[in-house]
């Protein structure tokens, strides 16, 4: 009997879960498939035809790919195979392949979902091209292709880079005024709105490089604050706490917007401990004074929101740890 593999399965959850196997797993899941292929068990989806392309890549390769690629049938050749080729393109840095790719995706008349063009997006904001991500969005909008989550972000967080503040909150009201966006990421949007509105965005420290070992910069640390934001609009703590310990590890010097940034979504998710976590790294750093009038916009932000209750909390735990000697932030 052949198995058929569910169509309902999301191919971008597909790219970032490959992303995470070791070269061991992937190499047994790339076995696996060759023997079923082989056996005729169970018939290639597109999708099945595209995490190949990306499995080929891990284990042998862009050549190994790129020859896989060409090697399909016509038909096969679809929006998820380009995709998956250009994801892997874009994974590389390897910029003048992605964009011929992505030229020829464009002239090829597929139709096409946000997944592609995030993956441009994303690969300009890793390489340090922020100024391209708009014109991925112009082109997303011109062939009326419905943004998602991912594609805001990366948006957003290219605007913020470039410190095009009034831009990003216009973002956010496109955001709000998208029947798909109403609700279900109004923590994301809350999220991105206080942390522009705390004023970390258009201070002197931010226009520099920061010196050190890994050599982050100010633009980066921009996009890795709003990926922290994403996830807590997507109510994914553990990504959170990952994104925020692999940041510490890299010795990097952290500004107060980074612990503000942190410290909001945690709040938003309700986990006043890791809250108070956060607050202690942020008092002992020789890189960044605690600095109590920040609190403060963030219990004021959370306020004037209407998350009264949270203000609470978050003021409650300061008082504990002796943060303000008035025993008030008001």
């Amino acid at each position: 009997m052949k198995v058929t593999k569910s169509p309902s399965q999301s191919f971008a959850r597909s790219l970032r879960t490959l992303g995470c196997l070791s070269v061991t797993s992937t190499l047994s899941s790339l076995q696996v498939s060759e023997w079923m292929v082989a056996h005729n068990e169970f018939e290639l989806l597109d999708s099945d035809y595209a995490v190949r392309i990306v499995l080929m890549t891990k284990v042998f390769g862009i050549d190994a790919a790129e020859r896989y690629f060409e090697g399909l049938p016509p038909a096969a050749k679809t929006s998820e195979t380009y995709t998956a080729l250009l994801h892997c393109y874009a994974a590389a840095k390897l910029t003048e392949k992605a964009e011929d790719l992505y030229e020829g995706i464009k002239n090829s008349k597929l139709s096409l979902s946000a997944l592609t063009y995030n993956e441009m997006m994303t690969m300009y904001m890793s390489v340090g091209q922020v100024e391209k991500v708009p014109l991925v969005v112009e082109e997303l909008k011109r062939q009326k292709v419905a943004p998602d989550i991912f594609t805001y972000n990366l948006w957003i967080s290219s605007c913020a880079a470039m410190l095009k503040i009034d831009q990003v909150k216009w973002i956010l009201d496109e955001m709000r005024s998208d029947p798909g966006f109403a609700e279900g990421w109004e923590t994301y949007i809350n999220l991105a709105n206080l942390y522009i509105n705390i004023g970390h965005l258009v201070n002197a420290e931010f226009n520099s490089l920061v010196e050190t070992e890994k050599g982050i910069t100010q633009s980066e640390w921009i996009t890795y604050d709003f990926l922290i934001i994403l996830h807590a609009g997507l109510g994914n703590k553990g990504r959170i706490d990952q994104i925020w310990k692999s940041l510490l590890m890299t010795k990097q010097k952290m500004t107060s917007r980074n612990y503000i940034c942190i410290i909001s979504s945690y709040i938003m998710l309700g986990q006043l401990k890791e809250v108070g976590e956060v607050v202690d790294q942020w008092k002992l750093s020789t890189t960044a004074d605690f600095v109590v009038s920040a609190c403060r916009r963030v219990w004021n932000a959370f306020r004037d929101i209407g998350l009264t209750e949270k203000a609470h909390d978050f003021h409650t735990l300061l008082i504990q740890k002796n943060c303000d000697s008035s025993n008030s932030l008001e």
